[in-house]
């Protein structure tokens, strides 16, 4: 039985989903465990790096589920505001030179970026190359038969 290409964008936007919540959940813990070593502004809280990550997360998963469910523009919405939780991940940079990072926080912070693009990635695609959300409005038509 042949994949439909709607159940092919469910598989891509799940793995870049759940790598993301992955890299994340990482990132966010080691900076929660290691605050006192990341060069990050004064507001950046114990609080504020939970309740961020279970929010954002969140509204990450809300998105894949609405895809699931073809409310396009709402999941794409949700999936554009989950992006941030990696792609703000190098606003690091602008609190501490390059050199007071460890290794280790480099790659916590590129692998976040690189989900958080990859998200964004899905969603800027699913919306203008392969419009998806044109399935729903041709598709809508044709039920009613």
């Amino acid at each position: 039985m042949a994949i439909d290409n709607k159940d092919k964008h469910l598989q891509w936007l799940r793995i870049f989903l759940l790598a993301s919540i992955i890299s994340t959940a990482i990132h966010y813990t080691d900076n929660y465990v290691f605050i006192a070593d990341y060069p990050q502004p004064d507001w950046i809280t114990l609080p504020s790096i939970y309740i961020s990550w279970i929010v954002l997360t969140g509204i990450g998963i809300l998105g894949y589920w609405l895809y699931q469910q073809d409310k396009f523009w709402l999941a794409y919405s949700c999936l554009s505001i989950y992006s941030l939780t990696g792609l703000s991940s190098v606003a690091h940079y602008f609190y501490g030179s390059i050199s007071q990072f460890s290794l280790k926080m480099h790659f916590f912070i590129w692998t976040d970026w690189l989900t958080g693009f990859s998200i964004l990635g899905f969603t800027l695609w699913s919306t203008f190359l392969a419009k998806s959300w044109l399935r729903k409005s041709n598709a809508e038509p044709n039920e009613q038969s």
